[in-house]
């Protein structure tokens, strides 16, 4: 009774890893769909709420990095919900930051509503939708074009699945091998073991192949029934992500050919750990010289083949656009494979810690040796997660006010747990090594050995035995079962008895299952990271969005019209809102040198574009108070500088003009 309940706290503490597993995956998966823009819409022609007086030819939109366009990506309706876009969606030129379409002629007066979608240069989809009028302004029930551009929430989340599973297969993949062929060769025998390596390389293949079916209808923003859309699965495979997912695929095979050799090499480690049975022959001495060359040829192919898929994540991230490319890349493998080592190793001797060393078990030599992998492993994590957090913030800021940074504080958080973990287990590793392992519990005594065989012709002392009337039970099954149950409680006596007398590996494991459980934690924000834009590219956008819009203008001139009275001198407020295309409301104060509002028989404002050869355009204006004119339907066609000039005249002969230049967005 006492040994079936002891384990029962460790199968609670793993179930509780598994529901904090379930819990975190489901939590990834809520907020899949919300991946953040990575390619920010600075600006368009004809601009957002603009209202023109020619009909436009074609509608462009100007991003803030590269974009990849399909050709229904950008979609025009007029007002009442018909599609008046012509021809394919390209680029403007050989500017490949732009997306363009042609609109069909003779366009009707009103409103349009333009839907777009393209793909960042990070493999991201971003989309939106925005109105122009042409003439004057007019209802619109152009809303299905805007719906267009949102995504099926199951298709984001099956997506964002995908490729979270895809991080923690590679991680058990790279990790379980590593800790094989590095520092428990005999590792490789455990059935647990194998699993593991073949659940890693089975869960990446599947994950992998389900995002490239996936790609299609989540970039396309079309429902789950877009998954074997042959045309959505050849413009997947057109795209980066795309070769990339299938060379990755690709390597997995040529992964799956290794782990068979690697199993079939299940005897790795046996020769050196046998003793030299006969010194005058050379046979082990070759046997390890043989082992150490096949352990050196699987370590070279499998460092090729782990860094030529982490390269397929490296070369489609984050890491693939921005500043420094060249140096982002590199150290990105070298982040993706550190994590890998770490992470996986860990889940491996996990497995390994819950088997007696005795049962083929991982032993204190072996954790000590990935204790010291798990260091340089963290080392190069830790100095390349530094130069990824410079990159992609930019600032001390973006790492509060950006949904990335606050992302890389829990992920730094939840390290340092793992750190805190990973030193416990160093100090229990140690104590175990000072500390025996228990062998197993003595069973039957071996059978006695065979003595000499009795000379012909005389009768052994069994022999001269009367034959007793003992029944034969080897052909009782009922008999056999009973043997096997007792067998097995002696083994699990054992086993309990060798844990009980190794409270050190006890520990060891429970450290362990600490830094697995964070491990988790940082798989499932890893993924978060990688769908979420970058703290400096959001401030770089946001910054670059702010200067194309311009605030409301409110200036300040001085006039001095040379006559006399109160009104000869003073100062003009002028007040352009919201200094946009389009219509705006302007309002004019007028001041005395005392600063009190004073009228003027004569006030007139005009409007000049330069670069456009636009204007004078005059504004009409009614007076509203005393020294307070004001016009409500400023008409501004198009964007840039504009002259500003305003005429006062402070009696029947004296006039002055003053002038200065507006940004109108």
């Amino acid at each position: 009774m006492l040994t079936r309940s002891r384990p029962r706290p460790l199968r609670q503490r793993v179930a509780a890893l598994f529901a904090l597993l379930v819990t975190l995956f489901g939590l990834m998966l809520a907020g899949a769909t919300a991946a953040s823009a990575h390619a920010a819409l600075l600006s368009t022609d004809p601009a957002e709420n603009s209202v023109v007086q020619t009909a436009p030819s074609e509608v462009t939109l100007h991003f803030s990095e590269q974009v990849t366009l399909e050709s229904d990506d950008l979609r025009v309706f007029d007002p009442n919900g018909k599609r008046v876009d012509s021809g394919p969606t390209g680029h403007a030129g050989s500017d490949d930051t732009t997306a363009q379409v042609r609109l069909v002629p003779g366009l009707a007066p009103g409103t349009y509503t333009v839907a777009w979608r393209a793909i960042s240069a990070d493999t991201h989809p971003v989309s939106g939708a925005f109105t122009f009028s042409y003439g004057h302004a007019s209802a619109t029930t152009a809303v299905s074009g805007e719906q267009a551009t949102k995504g099926s929430p199951l298709v984001g989340a099956l997506y964002g699945g995908s490729r979270s599973v895809q991080y923690g297969s590679y991680a058990l993949l790279i990790g379980a091998v590593v800790l094989v062929l590095v520092c428990w060769p005999r590792g490789v025998r455990l059935r647990a073991v194998q699993r593991l390596m073949l659940g890693g390389w089975a869960g990446l293949l599947l994950s992998t192949v389900a995002e490239l079916l996936l790609r299609g209808p989540y970039a396309a923003a079309s429902g789950l029934g877009g998954v074997f859309n042959l045309t959505l699965i050849q413009q997947s495979l057109n795209e980066r992500l795309g070769t990339l997912l299938v060379v990755r695929v690709l390597l997995l095979a040529a992964v799956g050919v290794f782990l068979s050799l690697l199993a079939g090499q299940a005897g790795i480690g046996q020769e050196a750990a046998e003793p030299d049975r006969d010194a005058d022959t050379d046979v082990p001495e070759t046997g390890a010289r043989q082992e150490r060359r096949l352990r050196v040829g699987l370590g070279v192919a499998w460092a090729v083949l782990a860094i030529g898929l982490a390269c397929t994540w490296a070369l489609g991230d984050h890491a693939s656009v921005g500043m420094q490319v060249g140096l982002a890349v590199p150290l990105d493998v070298i982040h993706i494979l550190s994590m890998a080592c770490w992470l996986g190793g860990l889940a491996a001797v996990l497995v390994g810690l819950r088997t007696p060393q005795s049962a083929g078990g991982v032993g204190a030599e072996q954790v000590a040796r990935f204790s010291t992998i798990a260091m340089c492993a963290v080392a190069a994590l830790v100095g390349t997660g530094v130069y990824q957090a410079w990159r992609g913030l930019g600032s001390w800021g973006a790492l509060v006010s950006t949904t990335y940074g606050q992302l890389l504080l829990v992920k730094i958080g939840a390290v340092l747990v793992m750190l805190a973990a990973a030193a416990m287990s160093r100090r229990w590793t140690a104590v175990l090594r000072t500390t025996p392992e228990p062998g197993p519990e003595p069973g039957p005594g071996p059978e006695p050995e065979p003595g000499p065989e009795p000379e012909p012709g005389t009768e052994s002392e069994s022999e001269s035995e009367p034959e007793t009337d003992q029944p034969d039970l080897s052909d009782d099954p009922v008999r056999r079962a009973q043997l096997a149950r007792q067998r097995a409680l002696r083994a699990g006596v054992a086993d309990q008895r060798a844990r009980q007398a190794s409270p050190a590996r006890g520990m060891l494991l429970r450290s362990v299952l600490l830094e697995v459980t964070f491990a988790v934690i940082v798989l499932v924000v890893t993924t978060l990271l990688t769908n979420t834009a970058p703290g400096r590219a959001v401030t770089e956008q946001n910054a670059a969005v702010a200067a194309t819009r311009t605030q409301p203008v409110s200036v300040t001139l001085p006039y001095s019209t040379g006559g006399p009275g109160d009104n000869a001198n003073g100062r003009i407020n002028i007040e352009i809102d919201p200094a946009r295309t389009g219509l705006n409301t302007l309002h004019a104060y007028v001041f005395d040198k005392s600063g009190k509002p004073v009228t003027v028989p004569e006030l007139d404002v005009s409007l000049s574009l330069a670069a456009k050869d636009l204007g004078p355009l005059p504004v009409a204006l009614s007076q509203v108070d005393v020294g307070h004119w004001a016009a409500s339907n400023l008409e501004l066609p198009l964007q840039g500088r504009w002259l500003l000039a305003v005429s006062i005249r402070s009696d029947a002969i004296d006039e002055t003009t003053v002038s200065t230049t507006i940004q109108v967005g």
